[in-house]
């Protein structure tokens, strides 16, 4: 079967966002770019089935600025078989929403007919963790978010996910759509002869105007602001003043 794996280029996690002086968002020019960690495990695990010979192709797909294409070929170099590109302008941490994402993965899977999608349960940049859902509910398909463990049992998939209490074991027929936790896997390095492999890897291009959807964003970002700076703690000598400042004047006990 194909699986289909999704890759988003954000702002590197190593780095500190700037706050735009307009407030319209955060600063993305001159700031180191790179994939979403939690795309990076969709695409670890992506791979992995491949290798335990689950999986025939995976395809790499990504929605961004001609930029993303450096972000799918990470995504080639880790293992990827090839990749698919939707060119679009607009910003992808707040102009291009999740519903307009999981459109266009939904033409795609139309398309390539993969037995698996694996998206990261969300990005570093708008922390929507909606994609999945969104598509999921599009392809009326399975889902499973959160997932820590993925097994492929014929047509049938087995995973554990992370809830609240615990953890979760689900079974579904595929196809179907699975988000990534953190726990799932640690992506691999990608090495310089698979890098340079890369390079030869196909990657299509789609313009996002030739899918034929609005992708007019429902949403209007008002203003971003840095959080407020955390106040300063204070030392106390003894047990007793601890207690004490915890009920005069904190209020807590």
């Amino acid at each position: 079967m194909k699986v289909l794996v999704g890759v988003k280029r954000v702002i590197d996690y190593a780095v500190k966002v700037r706050i735009d002086p307009s407030k319209a968002g955060v600063v993305l020019n001159n700031v180191k770019m790179s994939m979403n960690p939690f795309c990076e495990i969709a695409v670890e695990e992506a791979i992995r089935l491949k290798e335990k010979k689950v999986a025939e192709e995976v395809i790499a797909v990504s929605i961004g600025p001609k930029q993303a294409a450096e972000t799918l070929r990470t995504a080639l170099a880790m293992g990827a078989d090839r990749g698919i590109h939707v060119l679009t302008d607009a910003r992808i941490d707040q102009e291009f929403e999740s519903l307009a994402v999981a459109k266009v993965f939904q033409d795609i899977v139309g398309k390539e007919d993969p037995g698996l999608v694996i998206v990261g349960k969300q990005s570093i940049d708008s922390d929507a963790n909606q994609t999945g859902q969104m598509l999921a509910g599009l392809m009326d398909w399975p889902q499973a978010t959160f997932a820590s463990e993925i097994t492929v049992e014929g047509d049938t998939l087995n995973l554990e996910r992370e809830i609240d209490g615990g953890i979760q074991n689900l079974t579904m027929p595929l196809p179907a759509v699975v988000t990534a936790d953190l726990r799932l896997n640690e992506p691999r390095y990608a090495t310089l002869p698979n890098i340079m492999k890369a390079k030869k890897k196909k990657i299509d291009t789609i313009k996002i105007e030739d899918l034929g959807f609005d992708a007019t964003p429902r949403i209007k970002v008002v203003s971003v602001d840095d959080p407020p700076e955390r106040a300063a703690g204070i030392k106390v000598d003894d047990v007793d003043q601890l207690v004490s400042k915890l009920k005069d004047e904190a209020g807590v006990l």
